[in-house]
């Protein structure tokens, strides 16, 4: 079997390990004679696996006792709605910070419910540095402040976590999610889509400070009221099952690899390989300030337009997939989330090394 080396912004690669557990439980899950894709939800063997799954992500995330965890269907991109029906509901204002595409469609959909303003941006240099955030930039009378914490087209990565004094801070941790340890305590809320690091799409997580719920706007559709979810167990409704089997699965891993410190020590392994050869090359370069570089997505050009194209077309023929730039920045991105092994990294680096000596 040859498997490429998916460098895919997401959905990304899996751990082999998880792939092959849930290829070989494919057709009877322990001993259930069943699919996990065929069975209730309502079944005391799904109940299991849900509840295993949150049990993992508390222990690996260390995530305290008065925070929810909850298993949503769809993407992250629901939440941009969401955060703002629910939580934009004493004083209806909100701060955010635009650092991307992501956070500036979240700002776009805050405003369609109340007074929510950008306190910070880095739009002036297409989203590629990260801004400075103090105290004093908050509105003390804002319901929260929202961020992205990693920029998955850009390739930034917040250094800190903003200081927001009683303001509560909300973050969308999608493509670093179990990338590193989180002290989740900062946090309101926390939540990610699952394509990145978790699970195959179709899930998002959403970590929530439990006296955050129970204020939704009326307006707030059912399915959308983190409280009624959290009552339920995550349960209201059919969860995407198959997908928070396989998030069960990946925690399984991370925990089997000494959870997240060690999932941190292999990241900055893997992206100190690209990142010094961008320092060394005389071709490829990166793009972004090394102070807010990001640990899962590297973009990288090399000035040239037809040559960034023959190089995504070379390393694809090669085995080294989805290397092109989002399409809003042109150039290159190679994204190294935990699934991805330090070989393939390496091997990346060892095929720009032989493209540059070929185009000289």
């Amino acid at each position: 079997m040859a498997r490429v080396y998916n460098f895919s912004a997401g959905p990304s690669m899996l751990p082999l390990e998880a792939l092959k557990k849930a290829q070989a439980e494919l057709l009877d899950y322990e001993g259930s004679g069943q699919s996990v894709m065929e069975m209730s939800h309502r079944s005391k063997v799904f109940d299991g696996i849900i509840k295993d799954a949150e049990k993992l992500m508390r222990e690996i995330m260390n995530i305290p006792d008065n925070y929810k965890v909850l298993f949503l269907q769809g993407g992250a991109s629901s939440q941009f709605a969401a955060i703002p029906m629910n939580f934009m509901n004493k004083n209806n204002k909100a701060d955010y910070i635009e650092t991307g595409v992501w956070a500036k469609k979240a700002f776009q959909e805050a405003k369609r419910y109340g007074n929510a303003r950008v306190i910070a941006s880095s739009a002036d240099k297409t989203y590629s540095y990260i801004p400075k955030v103090t105290k004093e930039d908050i509105d003390p009378e804002a319901d929260y402040v929202y961020y992205c914490m990693n920029n998955t087209i850009y390739g930034t990565k917040y250094p800190y976590i903003p200081e927001t004094g009683d303001v509560p801070l909300i973050a969308d941790i999608s493509s670093c999610f179990l990338s590193e340890p989180l002290d989740v305590t900062k946090f309101a809320v926390v939540y990610g889509g699952a394509q990145k690091n978790i699970a195959p799409a179709g899930l998002t997580v959403v970590i929530v400070r439990e006296d955050m719920l129970g204020n939704a706007m009326d307006i707030t559709p059912t399915m959308f009221n983190y409280k009624i979810h959290a009552d339920n167990d995550s349960l209201y409704n059919t969860p995407p099952c198959f997908t928070i089997y396989m998030c069960k699965l990946v925690l399984e891993w991370i925990k089997d690899m000494g959870g997240l410190e060690a999932v941190k020590e292999n990241n900055i392994k893997k992206a100190k390989l690209l990142y010094d050869f961008f320092e060394e090359s005389k071709m490829f370069k990166s793009v972004i300030p090394e102070e807010d570089r990001s640990l899962m997505n590297i973009p990288f050009v090399t000035g040239n337009e037809e040559l960034d194209a023959k190089f995504v077309k070379e390393s694809t023929a090669a085995g080294f997939i989805n290397l092109k730039g989002h399409r809003t920045t042109g150039g290159m991105r190679a994204s190294v989330y935990n699934a991805m092994p330090i070989e393939g990294v390496e091997k990346l680096v060892e095929f720009m090394k032989k493209f540059e000596a070929e185009n000289a």
